[in-house]
């Protein structure tokens, strides 16, 4: 989604970007995020200015770029189950009388949410409207220009994809990258979730849970009901290994039954719905939550986009047009990207990958 974001804020200038997927597009947590977005929930942070600006592209996004993905604004509850119970006061009645709501933290003023593949998919379409290209290839390093300091493409598969800049936003995976550029590290966390066919059961209402499992362990389940009538739940998180290939990462054993477990007790309407997804997907982060976004130190050219964690596709859309100024004006004037500094970190040694 940053990628797709990148190329498509580069189109409305006139510039063809090459987006290059190692296995296809939206496959990793661009597709299987659960696509909530929050005006205010990162105030008083770094990330306050690129999250209101970025709040605000999603709305007007839907009404300038051809698609449909699934924007609707939502209102937002808080509660939990199996936890010390308080009176159930905004009565969500897809629930379980086992959980017990007694917040609201958002309204359709301050939250909203898009399917993410879908909205990658319409976005990286859009940019391909205006010259872009998505090509599915593995990347083997940045190609750099006599004397090392500038960037002159990135080797794919077995040929050389020219360009004048390179950005590195392959999520947990730009840790690879290190190989070819003084960059610091990306890690991945990983999440694992189900998405139901709920159809017209369950409106317009995300939610944010503490939930205690049978065994005693307190997890944080958020469901998220879509305008296409499919409910999308995510919890469990883990620091499983991080495979290569995209195309290889799946669900922890037991994960996903403890997880369908946890939504049968939440929710009867859950429980009666067909399972469309179970998957997982790694969340890239840096080691004090904030992404990576700027120039990397030494390298004309070169420029990186990561490390969003759970805001990843709230921030795409500013993300992706702030990149684009600083790529073309050498300023971003949108939104001020000095926190997000990848010169904030040392870079990682690539010997430490071995």
């Amino acid at each position: 989604m940053i990628g797709a974001s990148i190329a498509y804020f580069l189109s409305l200038r006139g510039v063809a970007a090459t987006v290059i997927e190692r296995t296809r597009l939206a496959c990793a947590a661009s597709g299987k995020a659960g696509g909530f977005l929050a005006l205010d929930w990162c105030d008083g942070t770094p990330l306050e200015p690129l999250a209101r600006r970025s709040f605000a592209l999603h709305a007007r996004l839907s009404e300038e770029v051809g698609g449909d993905w699934g924007y609707r604004r939502l209102t937002t509850y808080g509660g939990s189950a199996g936890l010390r119970q308080r009176s159930n006061a905004n009565g969500l009645d897809w629930l379980s009388a086992s959980v017990t709501v007694n917040q609201r933290l958002g309204s359709t003023e301050t939250t909203a949410q898009v399917h993410p593949e879908a909205f990658t998919a319409a976005m990286m379409k859009a940019a391909q409207a205006q010259g872009a290209e998505l090509r599915v290839g593995q990347i083997t390093g940045v190609v750099r220009r006599k004397g090392g300091t500038a960037v002159a493409g990135v080797g794919v598969d077995s040929e050389v994809v020219e360009g004048d800049a390179v950005v590195i936003a392959m999520g947990p995976w730009s840790i690879l990258a290190v190989e070819w550029l003084p960059l610091p590290a990306v890690f991945g966390l990983k999440g694992h979730s189900l998405v139901f066919e709920t159809g017209t059961a369950v409106p317009a209402e995300a939610l944010f849970l503490e939930c205690r499992e049978a065994n005693g362990t307190v997890q944080t389940p958020e469901l998220f009901p879509r305008a296409d009538g499919t409910t999308y739940v995510c919890a469990l998180s883990s620091e499983s290994p991080l495979p290569i290939d995209p195309a290889q990462v799946a669900p922890d054993p037991g994960a996903i039954e403890r997880l369908q477990a946890m939504c049968y007790d939440l929710s009867p309407v859950l429980a009666a719905a067909k399972i469309l997804a179970h998957q997982a997907c790694y969340r890239p982060i840096t080691r004090d939550g904030l992404p990576l976004i700027g120039p990397v130190a030494g390298v004309e050219g070169a420029y990186i986009a990561t490390g969003h964690s759970v805001w990843g596709i709230l921030n795409a859309p500013a993300t992706g047009e702030a990149m684009a100024e600083l790529i073309l004006d050498g300023l971003a004037r949108s939104v001020d990207l000095s926190a997000f500094d990848p010169a904030r970190f040392l870079p990682l040694d690539p010997a430490r990958l071995r």
